[in-house]
């Protein structure tokens, strides 16, 4: 599998490259050679997991139903339960979270293809990403989908502890497909989807997942009523 570095993470890996070698050149022509070896031994450690965190692998999905969920981002999956949904539906919905360590792959892309009715972002807390309660209280963005048979699935990006900042690429009134990305969410963080309770599920709470690879389960074929906010 090809791996690039995502755009998210490119400008800031040039910034760090510079500033990496401007402290190491100062550090070996003023300082002692046992601590210009450490800046150096620091400055690879850094580069590293600057690169390894902004990894973007190519994935590339093909299914042969439409109503197929595939798994948003790479992560555990840490809660599947019908939940109160209060920002958009305000009715009860199939709450499913993955949680991303700062390991995983921060890239996130579209669980279904279909139309983005809305794409909000609301600030808040930084709050440990595996607690419930920030899925609601922290910095978060929402995107809503439409699916082709009418069905609507609403997608959150939660920030986390060390988390400060969430990209979302989608627009309302976007017509969106597969193997597309949704956004990136630096360091760790989790993203919660909202289904509607009669979705079929195909992970458990505690599986892994990768995201634009895992089938996580399918929509239901029965037309869901659309939802209208004004």
């Amino acid at each position: 599998m090809k791996t690039h570095i995502h755009r998210e993470g490119r400008r800031m890996l040039l910034i760090t490259y510079l500033i990496l070698i401007a402290i190491n050149a100062v550090t070996f022509c003023y300082t002692a050679h046992w601590l210009f070896a450490i800046t150096l031994l620091l400055s690879v450690l850094i580069i590293v997991f600057i690169t390894y965190f902004f990894r973007n692998p190519m994935r590339v999905i093909e299914v042969d139903d439409p109503n197929y969920l595939i798994a948003p981002a790479d992560g555990h999956v840490v809660v599947i339960e019908p939940v109160m949904e209060t920002e958009y539906f305000h009715e009860e919905r199939l709450q499913v979270s993955i949680f991303m360590s700062p390991f995983n792959v921060h890239a996130n892309w579209y669980p279904i293809e279909g139309k983005v009715l809305v794409s909000s972002h609301q600030k808040g807390r930084h709050k440990g990403a595996w607690l419930p309660k920030s899925s609601t209280e922290n910095e978060r963005s929402l995107v809503v989908l439409q699916h082709a048979n009418g069905t609507q699935i609403a997608v959150r990006q939660v920030a986390g502890a060390m988390a400060r900042r969430i990209v979302t690429y989608a627009k309302p009134g976007m017509e969106v497909k597969r193997n597309q990305h949704m956004g990136f969410i630096k360091l760790g963080s989790r993203v919660d989807m909202y289904l509607p309770l009669n979705t079929e599920m195909d992970v458990e709470v505690g599986d892994l997942v990768h995201g634009n690879e895992t089938i996580m389960g399918r929509l239901s074929d029965k037309k869901e009523q659309s939802i209208t906010n004004e």
